[in-house]
């Protein structure tokens, strides 16, 4: 199958690809990465401190739910790791191959059957998926539901590995990370890329 037919069928996997100009502008950060890579800043960009993978996640996000910072998570998680309810979004062979140590999975494609009727709606809540988006609308969701602390990892799990954190599998701490599709694969820069 030729390069360009995996792309553009990988690609129709992503949130958002039925929207033309959202899509035009994430291929346009795809594009601009390749050129931060040789050494270019990314086109229009204004900040020198602003990766691609930043300006990627800006054209994606909405925001409708507020950010946590990867290392802000990582030490909310060590001193109240009881505390917060950490929610993997993304499909089931994302999830085994690795996730966030104690997150509990909420399959994306049908997270408003989820039952969280047990949770308190004061409980601090954490969404998480690849890179944000998926995350971001279970996190919108969450907050219709009541919950008055939600908040989306910012760059999601790729970003959270791309710090240097920690993911899990069944088996215990891995380096394993599914990278979702041969267009996301470029933005995980640590770990080994595996699809199950």
């Amino acid at each position: 199958m030729p390069e360009s037919d995996v792309f553009f069928k990988s690609a129709r996997l992503l949130p958002g690809f039925r929207q033309p100009k959202r899509w035009a502008a994430v291929l346009l950060v795809v594009l601009a990465s390749s050129l931060t890579a040789c050494g270019q800043s990314a086109p229009g960009s204004s900040s020198s401190s602003m990766s691609a993978y930043d300006h990627m996640l800006r054209l994606l996000f909405k925001p409708t739910v507020p950010y946590i910072q990867p290392g802000e998570l990582a030490s909310l998680l060590q001193t109240k790791p009881e505390g917060v309810l950490l929610l993997d979004t993304r499909g089931a062979a994302e999830y085994r191959v690795s996730h966030l140590p104690g997150a509990r999975f909420v399959e994306f494609n049908t997270f408003r059957e989820t039952d969280l009727s047990a949770v308190p709606r004061t409980r601090p809540v954490v969404v998480y998926c690849s890179v944000g988006a998926r995350s971001e609308q279970v996190g919108a969701w969450l907050r219709e539901q009541g919950f008055r602390d939600v908040r989306n990892l910012y760059g999601g799990l790729f970003q959270w590995v791309n710090d240097g954190h920690e993911v899990v599998n069944a088996q215990g701490p891995t380096n394993q990370v599914h990278p979702y599709s041969v267009v996301w694969r470029p933005w995980l820069k640590r770990g080994v890329p595996t699809y199950e």
